[in-house]
């Protein structure tokens, strides 16, 4: 799929995380891709997937533009989500669109601008998920196909929202970076507010396929109410 095409599949649409717990029931590869194509079944256009087993799983089944990533520790940095080339690499390999990766300014294995030239070098798009307005800036300028407001609230500098950090998205799309709004975005309502605040695309994950998840969330307000 080339460039334009992912574009246009992608723009104002909604991908779905399919990232289970992990060590839970459904994080098996095979119910990963069953995840996925339930979500494609609804209306999803694109898909966010964690680990090369799920990916290669997941693109047995499915032709839609993927966001793959790979989260692993890496000595000496806080930086888990794609953090080396190798990892840039075994994902090309199993045929991610996009490669999604922490480029936040804390301590890293490989700068951000050499991790985006790797990515375009072997065909894939760079998404670069960021956590501040600064961030994006410095990863649109080295040439990020998409900015992720992934990070905001997951580094000690950045904002601890209850909700989807619509500031930052709007912050960085209006100057001129395509953003794909991401974290926290919990209702339908919340995925319009980030379109209109101008995202590019909106990643839901929790609220679609992390059913523990989920359920806790009902079953907690229940034992409140109960005592």
């Amino acid at each position: 799929m080339s460039k334009a095409q992912i574009l246009e599949q992608l723009r104002h649409g909604l991908i779905a995380s399919c990232q289970p717990v992990r060590g839970g029931p459904l994080d098996h590869p095979h119910l990963v891709a069953a995840l996925a194509q339930a979500t494609l079944a609804g209306g999803a256009v694109g898909l966010r997937i964690e680990s090369l087993a799920d990916l290669e799983a997941t693109r047995a089944v499915t032709s839609v533009p993927i966001i793959g990533l790979v989260k692993r520790e890496v000595p000496g940095s806080p930086v888990y989500i794609t953090p080396e080339l190798s990892d840039v690499q075994a994902l090309i390999e199993r045929q991610a669109d996009l490669i999604a990766f922490d480029a936040t300014s804390r301590p890293r294995p490989v700068g951000v601008g050499e991790m985006i030239e790797a990515i375009h070098a072997q065909g894939g798009l760079a998404m670069a998920d960021i956590s501040t307005l600064e961030e994006g800036l410095e990863a649109h300028r080295l040439g990020a196909d998409f900015l992720g407001s992934t990070m905001s609230g997951y580094t000690d500098y950045s904002p601890r929202l209850s909700g989807p950090d619509l500031e930052l998205v709007h912050s960085l799309s209006r100057r001129g970076a395509r953003v794909i709004a991401e974290g926290r975005i919990a209702t339908p309502e919340q995925a319009r507010a980030a379109l209109e605040a101008g995202a590019f695309a909106v990643t839901v994950g929790t609220a679609l396929t992390r059913v523990e998840l989920v359920t806790q969330a009902f079953v907690d307000v229940l034992r409140r109410v109960a005592k």
